[in-house]
């Protein structure tokens, strides 16, 4: 069985017609993304094939790493060019959140332009990287459905998104920053849903159902 075949397969729970896919592009731990979906009932196959990823009903676009050379390699398989064309509900984990903003300052890394705004390096007196619990605020999207405000999620980062009009969570680390972000179908979060318990795995679940 193909990818494509596999991605056609129905899922077991929430009646998913054309599947997960989670790209597969060579950076961060995805196994733990895949784990935590499969744990809510929903199948996802890892993939950098166009034809897979442009036919699923659910992308999530992961990262952790460096952002130069993680661009590198979406643009050795294309998935620069594409990702930005999808038209289903695409969700950006961390790096691959920052990957989806104008510019981020790690590496001088001209990104994919999703979001309309920059990925800059933290400048204040707080521990750098930031590695641990933080609170989500001000929520704003149906990405956040059953989550309460100032709910605790995990995050390990040393750039950050200031605030901005696309902004639908807030996480104060010294200063305030977007720490969630949606245009239209792309959804970008920089704490990591998948490591942050339950209430990480609703903000999963909220997301494959959109």
């Amino acid at each position: 069985m193909t990818d494509l075949d596999k991605v056609k397969e129905i899922s077991p729970f929430g009646g998913l017609k054309g599947g997960v896919v989670i790209i597969n592009y060579g950076a961060g731990n995805i196994q733990s993304i895949k784990f935590a979906i499969q744990r809510l009932g929903y199948e996802a196959i890892l993939s950098d094939d166009v034809d897979v990823i442009k036919s699923a009903d659910k992308v999530i676009f992961p990262g952790v790493g460096e952002a130069s050379s993680a661009m590198k390699k979406l643009k050795a398989t294309g998935l620069d060019v594409l990702i930005p064309t999808l038209k289903q509900p695409v969700l950006g984990i961390c790096l691959g959140m920052q990957l989806m903003c104008n510019y981020c300052e790690e590496g001088d890394t001209q990104g994919l332009a999703i979001f309309d705004c920059d990925v800059v390096k933290f400048n204040n007196n707080e521990k750098v990287p930031q590695i641990g619990w933080n609170q989500i605020e001000n929520l704003k999207s149906d990405l956040f459905k059953g989550i309460k405000e100032k709910e605790y999620m995990y995050l390990v980062h040393s750039f950050y998104v200031p605030l901005n009009d696309e902004a639908i969570a807030i996480t104060d680390y010294g200063i305030k920053y977007a720490s969630a972000l949606q245009e239209q179908n792309f959804y970008g979060v920089q704490f990591h849903p998948e490591k942050s318990s339950k209430a990480g795995e609703q903000i999963l679940k909220n997301f494959l159902e959109l």
